[in-house]
């Protein structure tokens, strides 16, 4: 459904670097009337980008590994000794300022792969969480070769990115039993495999919409 929300008063609790806002909303309810004011806390994190990268030489997903403190912390909560934190995803970053979601994914793709790539094939746009943060995932699709790695990777600062390559059936294999933990990299994957496969005559699902695989 759709109706009207009325923001009373929003002020900003934590200002480091994440943020969050504490707000006083108001909503319309299913019945038609409005809710009474609600204090709510968001987790004010801006927008992000993620980028699957498809090697076409190689046949394979160019993606990326790093340490990721809170996948440590929830790993925890099922083994309390374990020390991996290490989480295999698409290529990812925010979105700062004025920049356009296109131009992050060109950008964040060069500084973490090293490959340069043109104009990026925008999959889909999502809300991460929308009970706890505002921020949305702008998804993206790119096609790299061999002649497009101009660079090492590896992030930039104090980042320690290490570039990674999975066959489409390794791929395709950690999807099938649950194995993929990163969201980007699972609904991308998932389009991925739809748009590899020949689509039968009225499959709206996996109608080719996008640019066609090399």
């Amino acid at each position: 459904m759709s109706g009207r929300a009325v923001i009373e008063r929003r002020r900003r609790i934590l200002d480091d670097f994440f943020k969050i806002d504490e707000v006083l909303v108001a909503h319309e309810q299913g019945d038609g009337t409005m809710s009474s004011a609600q204090r709510r806390l968001v987790f004010e994190r801006g927008d992000s980008i993620g980028v699957l990268l498809f090697h076409r030489e190689r046949q394979t997903v160019v993606l990326v590994e790093q340490f990721r403190l809170p996948a440590l912390l929830a790993r925890r909560r099922d083994d309390g000794a374990t020390t991996d934190g290490w989480v295999v995803e698409t290529v990812a970053g925010m979105i700062d300022g004025d920049e356009t979601p296109d131009a992050v994914a060109i950008r964040e793709t060069y500084e973490e792969t090293g490959y340069r790539i043109g104009s990026p094939h925008l999959i889909g746009r999502f809300f991460a969480s929308p009970g706890g943060t505002s921020e949305r995932i702008f998804l993206y699709f790119a096609e790299v070769g061999e002649a497009d790695r101009m660079g090492a990777g590896g992030g930039i600062g104090d980042e320690d990115i290490k570039v990674v390559e999975w066959s489409l059936a390794e791929l395709f294999e950690r999807i099938s039993r649950g194995a993929i933990e990163d969201p980007k990299l699972a609904l991308a994957a998932y389009w991925l495999k739809c748009r590899l496969r020949q689509p039968s005559a009225g499959d709206a699902v996996c109608e080719r919409a996008g640019p066609a695989i090399s």
